[in-house]
């Protein structure tokens, strides 16, 4: 019994993996692990093909970074193709909007990927899931190029939703803060 389980752990932690490696289209340093919308793998029971044979089947979940982010539909297509190349042509790709997503699931290491790409991450925490405390005050945003807190924010809305365009007043570099949200 426990060689079972330890296989069926090992079986849904290779379909996870293979999930985390396929990366957001609008900033491709990132994977939608890194960026925490990856919320559930799941193998479902094996299915019946139309030659005989048995096909794995997938279940991933994932959540957008905003309601309507325009990259979840690529995001699903380059998630049933990453299953389809390792043998899992059955793959479920849902879409859940609740709880909302937050930079507060963004891991560690894709903060960094922001930071070498040229991306100011997101700094501190959202006020999402009903934190309580003290009034939040905005910091300053630490330039990517230079490191410095002498910026500005020029426009709330950069290229995405998702991040604000910032300009150094020190090296003058123009550069997306990915907002805390």
């Amino acid at each position: 019994m426990v060689d079972t389980d330890l296989g069926q752990k090992t079986a849904e932690q290779k379909a996870w993996d293979i999930a985390a490696t396929v990366c957001d289209p609008e900033i491709p340093v990132l994977t939608v692990a890194d960026l925490g919308i990856l919320r559930d793998v799941r193998l479902l029971p094996a299915q019946a093909d139309d030659d005989g044979g048995i096909t794995p089947a997938v279940q991933v979940t994932i959540t957008p970074t905003y309601s309507g982010c325009p990259a979840m539909d690529a995001i699903r297509d380059d998630l049933q193709a990453a299953f389809k190349r390792e043998g899992y042509p059955s793959v479920n790709v849902e879409l859940v909007l609740s709880p909302a997503w937050t930079t507060d699931w963004m891991t560690e290491a894709g903060k960094a990927k922001l930071q070498e790409y040229g991306i100011a991450p997101p700094s501190g925490r959202s006020a999402a899931g009903g934190h309580s405390g003290p009034v939040r005050l905005s910091l300053a945003v630490k330039c990517p190029q230079c490191s410095s807190l002498n910026t500005k924010e020029l426009t709330r809305f950069g290229s995405t939703s998702c991040k604000a365009l910032y300009v150094c007043q020190d090296c003058k570099e123009p550069f997306d803060y990915f907002k805390v949200l």
